[in-house]
């Protein structure tokens, strides 16, 4: 960032002289059709907005004025250049060569915009980049916002490519789909040119590439164009790197929407069959039960988002069975709706006393079923959701963390899988809370959490075990290879530069790795993990230790 600002102020003595030479050409013949004038507006918007990036808030201002003043003569709402137009272009020029004077000397050190943490890339390792990475096209005709926007992505690992002209970009854009697309709006072909580019290579493609604007301009038309472009997404400059880098991964990171699981208790097998046609046609997983008797033993194996029940089965009746499901701590959550012929309003509000959601009336209505079933299997998941993910950093909580692992290694067991688990501690995170503010060790954990997601397999599991405290399992992994790994993030993460207002600061993590191939259960394998941990803090932090046996290694 510092490098960044140097030879931003560095070069604004020749952006000034680029704008004196365009204003004299401009008086030289006061035209509003000379094409000084649109090249003026260019200079005072590109201007603004590396101003912007950069917190230097006055210089911001007077382009931003500046740069008004030239709009309505490019919109046609002025036919005429008067004298006193360009009189008052040549102050703020004027105004413009003054703060650089004292940015230049340091007699004005202002205080950047930066006021929430913000952090950048220091140094970038690129080899693990170009393994499946996603490819992010960034086009900006500000050469040092492109600069800027490439540190930031790249350290949530992302390829980048940048752009300064929309007539590149499209040419490459055929040559080669990005994943993403980060585009500008303003360009010197037009103050829309970025996304009427889009727009027509969408067309050329015939589909919409995955983009999101980020621009300096806030007005409705430049919004407009953008969401005629397929751009969900309008960030204004400047925008904060975790804000951008999220954005990015709802574009590039399709989930994959796991099929809702259907329980179906009915003790007639041909309408249980007719239920499982129905939602499996909409693309649901679905099991049958037709003795009560056997729901629990079934419920062990199976985990459902939602339990069909039949009302009237010999033996043991919905209400009753229903019952004994909620008797079971962990089917406390489950939704369950009663399949029954049952109209009377105050039979069905008496048989819902148990925690049942609902009554579906047979004959069932195939759409009415499958929209019932899916409107609360949503609830029910994203409520899961919020119990089983850590609310800050979006990994899963400690206690979910525990019970993925231990099935994992159940399974391991089985199948002779070699597994590798890692203690990871942030090192010194006190002193950042302490010395920068909360907020401050919030992008610290968001910037760590971020980079285990995208840096890490989709089997891996991450979780946040509380405070600055992570653990991962590493799957079908040896610990050498699980050591190399580990010790890149390590190394990357340590170049993160993060800021808080005027300071700056970095960060690292210890960790210690224990196989599964030497310990077999969840209790062994953490109390190795963290002895390791333990052992790399005690060598001096920064460092990944590993335990094998009773030892430990660097």
């Amino acid at each position: 960032m510092s490098r960044l600002k140097d030879s931003f102020v560095h070069q604004l003595s020749e952006r000034i002289s680029e704008l004196k030479t365009t204003l004299q050409n401009l008086t030289a013949q006061a035209e509003i059709t000379n094409p000084a004038l649109t090249d003026l507006h260019r200079h005072w918007h590109s201007l603004k907005g590396i101003s912007l990036i950069f917190g230097f808030n006055e210089l911001a201002k007077t382009a931003s004025l500046a740069e008004a003043q030239t709009q309505p003569l490019l919109d046609g709402h002025s036919a005429t250049i008067t004298a006193e137009w360009l009189e008052q272009q040549g102050d703020l020029i004027h105004t413009l060569t003054v703060l650089a004077k004292q940015l230049g000397s340091g007699h004005n050190k202002q205080t950047s915009s930066f006021q929430v943490p913000y952090f950048e890339m220091g140094q970038v390792h690129h080899h693990w980049q170009e393994q499946g990475s996603p490819l992010i096209y960034v086009c900006d005709d500000e050469t040092e916002q492109v600069e800027y926007l490439q540190y930031q992505l790249q350290c949530f690992g992302y390829q980048v490519r940048h752009f300064t002209d929309v007539d590149s970009f499209e040419q490459a854009v055929m040559e080669q789909q990005p994943d993403a697309v980060v585009m500008d709006v303003h360009f010197p072909q037009g103050k829309t040119a970025g996304t009427e580019t889009l727009n027509r290579i969408n067309q050329r493609l015939g589909y919409q590439l995955p983009a999101l604007v980020l621009s300096g301009m806030e007005h409705f038309e430049a919004r407009l164009s953008a969401y005629r472009a397929g751009c969900r997404s309008y960030f204004t400059k400047p925008v904060k790197p975790l804000t951008l880098a999220s954005a990015l991964d709802k574009l590039v990171n399709k989930p994959e929407v796991t099929p809702y699981q259907v329980l179906i208790i009915d003790d007639e097998p041909t309408v249980a069959e007719y239920h499982s046609m129905i939602l499996e046609s909409a693309g649901m997983r679905v099991r049958q039960v037709h003795d009560p008797a056997l729901v629990l033993d079934v419920l062990r194996e199976f985990t459902p988002d939602l339990i069909l029940i039949d009302v009237y089965m010999p033996g043991c009746n919905g209400y009753e069975l229903a019952g004994v499901i909620r008797q079971v701590p962990e089917y406390l959550g489950t939704s369950i709706i009663y399949l029954s012929s049952e109209t009377d309003p105050k039979k069905q509000l008496s048989a819902m006393e148990v925690g049942v959601e609902g009554f579906i009336t047979k004959p069932v209505v195939p759409d009415e079923l499958v929209s019932a079933v899916i409107l609360r299997a949503e609830r029910i998941r994203a409520l899961r959701g919020l119990m089983t993910r850590d609310s800050l950093t979006g990994l899963y909580n400690h206690t979910t963390s525990t019970e993925i692992i231990s099935a994992i290694l159940a399974q391991a067991s089985r199948n002779n899988e070699s597994l590798v688990l890692a203690a990871l501690d942030l090192d010194l995170f006190k002193q950042v809370n302490d010395n920068y503010g909360h907020l401050a060790g919030d992008q610290v954990l968001l910037a760590l959490s971020h980079m285990l997601k995208n840096r890490l397999r989709n089997g891996d599991i991450v979780g946040r075990y509380g405070g600055e405290e992570f653990v991962i399992l590493l799957r079908d992994t040896d610990l050498d290879s699980a050591y190399t790994l580990i010790d890149q993030l390590r190394q990357d993460f340590a170049g993160i530069v993060f800021s808080a207002g005027n300071d700056s600061f970095s960060c690292s993590f210890s960790v210690g790795l224990s196989s599964y191939a030497s310990y077999s259960t969840l209790d062994e394998l953490m109390h190795k993990a963290d002895s390791a941990l333990y052992q790399a803090k005690h060598e001096g932090r920064n460092r990944v230790a590993t335990c094998i046996g009773n030892d430990h290694e660097q």
